[in-house]
Parts: C-alpha cells; structure tokens; sequence
C-alpha cells in the first residue's frame, strides 16, 4: 500500500468512525437512517445534490425544477443506502439470502457456467450494482472485477477489503489490473466491469441524448476471451431495503463501439424506469481535453 499522509489516516479514521456508528444500528434502520443523511445534509455539503441537478437539468430541460429536486433527493437518498449496506456485508448477505435472479439472461447464464464459458457481467452506479453480485456469490459464482482506487490508501484498503467481501477477486483499475482481470476470465471465471463513467481515451458515444466519452474496455475484453456479456441490475424496490436482481439478455458479440452502444441503451431503460436510482452525481458528460 502507499503511504498516505496523516490528514489521509485522520479521513479514514473519521470514515470508519462514522461508519462503525451507523452500524450500531438495526439494519433496517440504518439503510434508511444513511439515506436521510445524504438525502438531508452530507450530499449537499459535498455537492452531490447541486452536480445532480445540473445534470438533469441538461438532459431533461423541459423538466419541471420540482419534479428534478425529487429525483435528485432519490439519488442521493439511494447513495446513502447503498454506501451502508456495501459496509454491512454479513447483513447485506443475509437480507437478500431469498432475492433471486430474474430476466433474460438467467437462462444464458446457467448454459455458459455449464460450458465453462467466461461471463463478463456489465452494470453501472444504478441502484445498488453489489446486489446481484453478492446474489450471485450465494448460488456458487465467484465473480471478480475492476474497481478504481481512491486516492486516500488507508481508505483505498478498506474499500478493497470491503468490496472483496462480496464476491470474487477484485483488480485495481490499470494495466495491470486488466491483464489480471483478463487472466481471471481465462479460466472459466467470471467478472463485472462499469461502463458508464467518464473516460477521457474512450469513444465520443451517445449517452442520453448526449455525447460522452466512453471506455469500450468491457467489450474489447469479452471479444477478447471470447465472453458472454450479460447487463445486470440490483433495482431498489419502493420499500428501500429490497432488490429485484436482473440479468438482462446478452449483448451481441460484434464489434466494441456497436456493443458498448447496445449497453448504454439497457441502461437508459433502467434510468427511464427509475431515475432516481442512477448516480446523476458523475461528472459523466466531460469532454476530452484536446
């Protein structure tokens, strides 16, 4: 790990102070009671909910300014309950021991684990993109992927412990992170990568009625090791505290452009269905620096 700087340890330190003492609390309480927090105060004083509403405010101007505060508060809200719940694991795990999976793609899924084919699932900061994963991990997969590293270590490491907990082996995000990733898909396992944040070295690809610099990396490593893609989804239910866990229908293999664009149209379903659940907080519509 690299060394951090002491108001790094002092960031964790508080972090994981916060944390600790949410999780005093019931589970069923503490996943509202972290929604409130970021719904009410934190996502504010970090600027999530001023982010939120500019972006939404770009792709639905003829919105009412109403009716975006209330999806911004449902992101920000969802935020805090999926922080919480990716740091309850063993009650994360439990809460969702009799979620099953549904959708297109189960059927394809269960023929390629037969096969011993790779599975690179593919999802997005859309309501709590761990569920189906920790779904997956309970009925025997062993699902491994990317993350990006925070710059903070001590907190970097904690994630990275956290995320572990979840599911499969986890890679850090870079080169070398990718050639492990790749290794890992290789020998029949599987893997989840996110495709829908900002990278500058991606394609300019529609996104929303908007261009937006895309990675296709998730599509040239299934071309690559010859992988099923599968989109999934962990939908919040209107309770707040269940999911519907979706594995959508496989993206065609052909080329990474047509690919990547066929994933941003699944997903812009799932924003079409429940808005508040995507992360409007992603600084997603940045232009590559020339």
């Amino acid at each position: 790990m690299t060394k951090g700087t002491p108001i790094d340890w002092l960031s964790n330190q508080a972090s994981r102070a916060v944390i600790g003492a949410v999780r005093l609390l019931p589970y069923a309480k503490r996943v509202p009671f972290m929604g409130a927090v970021m719904r009410k105060g934190l996502g504010g004083v970090l600027g999530f909910r001023k982010r939120a509403q500019t972006n939404l405010a770009m792709i639905y101007p003829d919105m009412p300014p109403e009716a975006r505060r209330r999806i911004a508060d449902g992101v920000l809200d969802n935020f805090g309950r999926t922080l919480i719940e990716n740091y309850s694991h063993p009650e994360f795990a439990e809460h969702l021991a009799q979620t099953p999976l549904t959708g297109a793609g189960v059927e394809a899924l269960a023929k390629a684990t037969a096969e011993k084919r790779p599975v690179l699932f593919v999802t997005a900061h859309f309501g709590n993109h761990e569920a189906p994963r920790q779904i997956l991990t309970r009925l025997g997969h062993s699902v491994g992927g990317l993350y990006r590293p925070f710059t903070n270590p001590y907190f970097d490491a904690d994630y990275r412990r956290t995320i572990g907990a979840l599911g499969g082996t986890v890679f850090a995000q870079g080169r070398r992170g990718t050639i492990g990733l790749i290794r890992y898909l290789r020998e029949a396992n599987q893997g989840v990568l996110f495709y829908d944040v900002f990278y500058g070295a991606g394609e300019r690809l529609d996104f929303l009625g908007k261009p937006a610099m895309t990675a296709l990396s998730a599509a040239e490593i299934a071309i690559k090791v010859d992988a099923l893609v599968l989109p999934y989804y962990g939908v919040r239910n209107p309770d707040g505290l269940t999911f519907t866990a979706i594995i959508d229908a496989p993206i065609a293999v052909s080329d990474p452009i047509t690919m990547t664009n066929e994933m941003n149209a699944r997903l812009e379903q799932q924003i079409a269905a429940h808005p508040e659940q995507w992360f409007w907080v992603h600084r997603r519509w940045k232009m590559r620096k020339t």
